[in-house]
């Protein structure tokens, strides 16, 4: 596979197309943690989920590419014939939804087109959405890739679900699964592949699962994208690392380390003895 851009199924790219295998904005997220954790993922992909498909059903009729939905008309799927349903839905790569599910994530797609800013982002003229972008690392060789939710010319959009909208929450979901991280992972593989004569923007689009399904659109301030840019730096070093060794290591196997509780817990324990 050569550098460029691609349009590959949601399951061909988290199988990694890339012989030889590649690092992408998720993996470098899992390696810093821990390279035996993402050694695992690597070889036991992911199983299919209920937030998932929900996820990725609103994915599909907002970004308007994706599995296809299949609503389910029966609100328990414990009966054999609803279970056949079921699965013959999910054979054919679609995505099974009960009839409340399949009412929300429509009315989700409604209030993405009810959002002034949110729907000119995503306007489909103009724009492109799951681009999968390839290319290889200047400083350690190793080969990256990304998919895109949705590219207007150097403005990279991300759309996600969560249970607040609210710019204190949006910031606790950006630290908890690094988005900081994800930012500046796209950027490079727009910039290196020479996909906007401008440095890239990158945007979230961020919208409440419950009614009114609540949007809002969000940056991350420059100095957090810069955090997160040293960090995929260590993150592509421990890849290459631990790709030409063949080891990934876990927690230490070999010694005993002391850990002190955290210091919130603490001040709540002083408060209770020393009130």
């Amino acid at each position: 596979m050569n550098p460029g851009v691609y349009h590959l199924p949601a399951e061909q790219y988290h199988a990694d197309p890339v012989p030889g295998g590649s690092l992408s904005s998720t993996g470098a997220r899992t390696i810093l943690k821990s390279p035996a954790r993402f050694r695992y993922d690597q070889l036991h992909p992911r199983a299919t989920t209920k937030a998932f498909d929900l996820g990725h059903a609103a994915h599909k009729l907002v970004l308007g590419i994706g599995p296809t939905t299949v609503r389910i008309d029966a609100e328990t799927w414990n009966t054999k014939a609803v279970k056949a349903e079921v699965a013959a839905v999910r054979a054919d790569g679609g995505i099974p939804l009960k009839p409340d599910e399949w009412t929300a994530v429509h009315k989700m797609a409604e209030a993405i087109l009810l959002h002034p800013l949110a729907s000119r982002l995503l306007n489909p003229d103009g724009g492109v959405a799951e681009q999968v972008l390839v290319w290889q690392d200047f400083d350690t060789g190793m080969w990256r890739r990304s998919m895109l939710d949705y590219r207007r010319g150097r403005i990279i959009v991300d759309y996600k679900t969560a249970e607040s909208a609210s710019p204190a929450a949006f910031a606790k979901s950006a630290a908890s699964y690094g988005y900081h991280q994800q930012d500046p992972y796209y950027r490079d593989g727009v910039t290196a592949l020479n996909l906007a004569d401008d440095p890239p923007v990158f945007l979230f689009i961020v919208q409440e699962k419950a009614p009114p399904y609540l949007v809002a659109v969000y940056d991350l301030a420059d100095d957090d994208v810069q955090l997160g840019r040293q960090c995929n730096r260590m993150a592509l070093e421990r890849y290459r690392d631990c790709t030409e060794s063949g080891i990934w290591p876990g927690y230490p196997a070999d010694t005993i380390k002391t850990i002190s509780l955290p210091r919130y817990a603490v001040r709540q324990q002083e408060e209770v003895l020393y009130a």
